[in-house]
């Protein structure tokens, strides 16, 4: 289990992350949304113990990740949002970098590199954007990590890739495992993330998972203007508004539109989901 108290963190003078706490537990595929600069990536980098806490702590199975203890650390994998393209072949990459990591699978590798059309014989500095993005994401699920930190992992992927891509976490990850997933294209993992985090400056809005979030707000997608609506979008290619759930509905959850309704609603969601 990840544990997360009090946390804060700043760059000189401006604080990013302040007053932070919150449980990820194991086996759950979480989505950390949020708009730019509220310190997702700054949070990915502290959980995996590339920076320190400067208040508060984070104990991952209850040890401080930035100690950097071998054996926490290869059950740790983290992939940032812009990778390099080594000078190497694919495999010669995994085959060697895949000893830092015990549970590290070869064959898993060549597995969701050929599910994912990447061919592992390519050197890395001669891919694409996608190409080289998927070849990060094979590794990374090939870890076999207790915990997977991907920062906006679909980011250069094309459509089928995208799809690919969530097909490949659902089958090749753990039961046991937990990832954190931080992404703008929620479209493109609103089928897989659950639990759903969204945070907001010096603050975590939401941390509730997909059912106690149905339970809790209607997701209308009607053409009729409900009052009291939380958020409404209406267009030519379909409409959603996000209501109270006060009779107690089935629903769909619109994770763009639940951004956007929390958003727009700050105390008013805290105080429903933190009762």
């Amino acid at each position: 289990m990840i544990e997360i108290r009090n946390l804060k963190f700043s760059y000189g003078n401006e604080t990013v992350l302040e007053n932070i706490s919150m449980n990820l537990e194991e086996g759950r595929v979480y989505g950390l949304l949020g708009e730019n600069g509220v310190g997702k990536t700054t949070l990915l980098t502290l959980l995996c113990g590339l920076k320190k806490c400067q208040e508060g702590s984070i104990l991952i199975d209850g040890r401080d990740p930035y100690k950097r203890e071998p054996s926490l650390l290869g059950n740790i994998y983290y992939l940032p949002d812009e990778v390099a393209g080594v000078p190497m072949k694919a495999e010669e990459y995994a085959r060697n970098w895949g000893l830092f990591w015990p549970e590290f699978d070869l064959d898993k590798f060549m597995t969701i590199m050929s599910e994912l059309g990447t061919d592992p014989s390519k050197r890395m500095d001669r891919m694409s954007c996608g190409q080289l993005k998927k070849s990060y994401i094979s590794f990374a699920l090939a870890c076999n990590c207790r915990y997977i930190f991907l920062d906006e992992p679909t980011n250069g992927l094309d459509i089928p890739s995208k799809a690919e891509f969530r097909k490949a976490v659902m089958k090749h990850t753990s039961e046991s495992s937990t990832l954190l997933i931080s992404t703008h294209q929620v479209r493109d993992l609103e089928n897989i993330i659950d639990p759903v985090i969204i945070l907001d400056r010096r603050d975590v809005l939401l941390n509730a998972g997909i059912s106690e979030i149905a339970e809790k707000l209607y997701f209308d997608y009607g053409n009729e203007r409900a009052e009291g609506a939380l958020y409404s979008e209406f267009s030519p290619v379909g409409n959603i508004q996000v209501c109270l759930n006060a009779e107690g509905r089935d629903s769909k959850v619109n994770l763009e539109a639940l951004f956007n309704a929390v958003h727009g609603n700050k105390a008013l969601i805290k105080g429903i989901f933190n009762k």
